[in-house]
């Protein structure tokens, strides 16, 4: 199954989610019962003017994402919205990120140490 959320779920997750706050990303989480880990990503032109630097910055987000999935919630929808502070990272810091914010609020899978 892909790890892509599709286009006509966005509105939604953003209009019922619960929006996380991190340095390189902000992002909302909606629990579906038939979300399947998926997650889409929004990086604006405002944060990356070129459009080279948006697709890396969409592609890191994605990988991040594909890498820490197998840890998550699996009836969780996100949606990543890439932050300026995301230039010239890395896919292991979006992947680090996005376990911390899952950590903290809960939304690792059933078996994860919540206090790491």
């Amino acid at each position: 199954m892909s790890t892509r959320l599709p286009g006509s779920k966005y509105k939604s997750v953003f209009d019922q989610g619960r929006p996380l706050r991190g340095r390189l990303f902000a992002a909302w989480v909606l629990h579906l019962p038939d979300a399947g880990r998926q997650a889409g990503v929004v990086v604006s032109k405002k944060s990356f003017h070129d459009a080279v630097d948006r697709n890396r910055a969409k592609r890191i987000m994605r990988e991040g994402f594909r890498l820490a999935a197998h840890r998550l919630q699996a009836d969780a929808a996100w949606v990543l919205v890439g932050r300026a502070s995301l230039a010239g990272r890395r896919t292991a810091d979006v992947e680090a990120e996005l376990l911390h914010l899952a950590r903290r609020n809960g939304l690792l899978a059933g078996g994860e140490d919540e206090s790491r």
